[in-house]
């Protein structure tokens, strides 16, 4: 069954409050009083969808991919504290904080008290995306472990170091879902063995540990027709709903509302929304050309990813619903090439090898082989770079790759403060815990 979702338990465990971390199940629904929690772990999938659209826009909106035309909301291309201006954050930054964190509480819930071991690994799983989201979106966050955390202790509620939270959660609870899995449960849109591998390499590269990446992400590419994932040999599939190469997706039902309220990632990438209906960034068509004209042929990538006539992207179909892909096997591919390339290739004698695996993408996207095109560790690094921007564009990563590889200056072409380099979290927590959760510094 594709769809996972049992939301009236999710609203019944999880009521909000004045605060998203200050929450606890009715009394008559307390943990102690279910005996299956599977309905528990399918609110914490279904929180997921909240948290989709604000992501990707904050990766390519954010960015040098995508334009807001309708103020406030081209604050995303102001680097200010504009960005912390109410509309902003109830459309799209308070959605995400509050649904994340509910998913999390869901997850605690399943954690502390499932006799299950496949859905306590399901549940880290989804605790460690959480936790990762959150601390890419905003730095520093509040950190609950518990399933019904206490009302009155308010040091729940500082914000605890992104660093102690990759370092004690994050990475810990993918490893245990590494551990506690398998891949049998993928056709049904749920956490695996091999995705949470490919996210805790993924966490390692945004950490900075290379070696520790390549080894999961090795581990992925070498495993993943054993797991069903497949190279997608149309690029027109990539981002479908029956793409071969999904190793993770946020699934989206017809039957079963998401929890997140406005228009969804796939419209305003295509223009649908009133805010921004040519939001078309002039410099990811400029990428596309340069890829082009150093490829020996047309980058097939750009009629797939981008209407230029129309100044929006056109990588979504539009179809109703359209899941949101988290992690798919060439963003695996380009990670594990940028590890290597940091690891083994500091005199540039493996830059060849390095490329060479690449090929199958470029072969893809209609274009010639890197090999021989970079021969140095800094000139193999810009062209993975290159090649992530084009390959996963409109898929929520760019901004996310300029700060974790410390290029946002240099891509963006400005001098930004890197405050701005984190988003604000919603004042609807500073405020409502009298300032016990802090803001971000400049906004």
């Amino acid at each position: 069954m594709k769809y996972i979702y049992i939301v009236l338990v999710s609203m019944l465990l999880i009521t909000a409050c004045d605060n998203e971390l200050d929450q606890t199940p009715p009394k008559e629904l307390e943990s102690s009083a279910l005996s299956n929690f599977t309905p528990v772990l399918y609110a914490a999938y279904h929180y997921q969808t909240g948290a989709a659209t604000p992501l990707v826009l904050m990766g390519d909106f954010r960015a040098d991919n995508m334009l807001m035309r309708e103020e406030p909301f081209p604050a995303f291309d102001r680097y200010n504290k504009d960005l912390a201006g109410g509309d902003l954050v109830e459309q799209f930054f308070r959605p995400f904080y509050l649904n994340l964190y509910k998913s999390i509480l869901s997850a605690n819930n399943v954690i502390d008290n499932s006799e299950k071991p496949t859905e306590v690994a399901e549940a880290k799983f989804l605790r460690a995306l959480s936790y990762f989201k959150l601390v890419m979106a905003f730095g520093d966050v509040p950190v609950n472990l518990s399933p019904s955390p206490s009302t009155s202790d308010l040091s729940i509620l500082v914000r605890k170091p992104a660093a102690d939270i990759y370092d004690n959660i994050i990475i810990p609870d993918f490893q245990a879902a590494i551990a506690g899995l398998n891949n049998s449960l993928r056709a049904s849109g749920r956490a695996t063995q091999i995705a949470a591998r490919g996210f805790l390499g993924k966490v390692y590269m945004h950490r900075g540990n290379y070696a520790a990446a390549a080894t999961e992400l090795s581990a992925v590419v070498s495993g993943a027709a054993g797991a069903g994932v497949i190279f997608e040999p149309s690029f027109a599939n990539v981002v479908t709903d029956a793409s071969r190469e999904i190793l993770f997706a946020t699934k989206f039902s017809t039957s079963v509302s998401d929890v997140y309220g406005f228009t969804e990632f796939e419209a305003w990438f295509r223009g649908a929304d009133t805010k921004s209906p040519t939001p078309l960034d002039p410099r990811l068509t400029a990428a596309f050309d340069a890829s082009s004209a150093a490829g020996g042929g047309t980058d097939l990538r750009k009629a797939l990813t981008v209407d230029v006539a129309n100044s929006r992207g056109s990588k979504y179909t539009g179809a109703l619903n359209q899941d949101f892909i988290e992690l798919r096997l060439t963003d695996v591919i380009l990670m594990y090439a940028e590890a290597l390339n940091e690891t083994t290739n500091a005199n540039g004698a493996q830059s060849a090898t390095i490329l060479a695996g690449l090929n199958p993408i470029r072969t893809r996207a209609g274009l010639n082989s890197l090999v021989g095109t970079a021969l140095t560790q800094a000139t193999v690094k810009t062209a993975i770079a290159k090649e992530r921007r084009v390959e996963l564009a409109l898929e929520g990563h760019r901004w996310f790759d300029l700060v974790r590889t410390g290029t946002v200056d240099s891509e963006m072409g400005a001098s930004i403060n890197s405050n701005y380099y984190v988003f604000p979290i919603p004042n609807s927590e500073v405020t409502a815990t009298n300032g016990v959760i802090t803001q971000n510094p400049g906004y």
